[in-house]
């Protein structure tokens, strides 16, 4: 029974969908926008934002905390450098999803914009 799960599959195994969230994590710190299906969007949203977090609160341990969600010294760098100090005075909700209104033509799946509030 499926009460109370929250979490998409995305028909992946659990170290599929983590490459999933953090290879569209990194993409969305390095390009501040990505497009993608809404579904992954809305999944992504979350994991996103508590690397805002982690990057606001600025410690050792939060560094090494992002660095174990998302494997990329790169991005983890502008998150503590560069997000967290663009998101200071606001208390969540970093990102937004714009649904567009055409659809993917293969399997008519509905597309999103993620990106960053400025």
């Amino acid at each position: 029974m499926r009460h109370r799960v929250k979490k998409k599959k995305f028909d992946r195994t659990k170290e599929q969908r983590k490459a999933l969230y953090r290879s569209l994590t990194r993409s969305l710190i390095l390009e501040e926008r990505i497009e993608t299906t809404l579904e992954r969007a809305k999944a992504v949203r979350s994991f996103a934002e508590k690397l805002i977090t982690l990057g606001k609160k600025g410690d050792l341990a939060s560094r090494r905390r992002a660095l174990e969600l998302l494997p990329d010294k790169e991005a983890v760098k502008k998150v503590f450098e560069e997000l967290a100090v663009r998101f200071d005075g606001r208390n969540g909700g970093y990102t937004r999803i714009i649904k567009l209104p055409e659809r993917r033509r293969g399997d008519s799946a509905q597309m999103a914009i993620l990106e960053w509030v400025e």
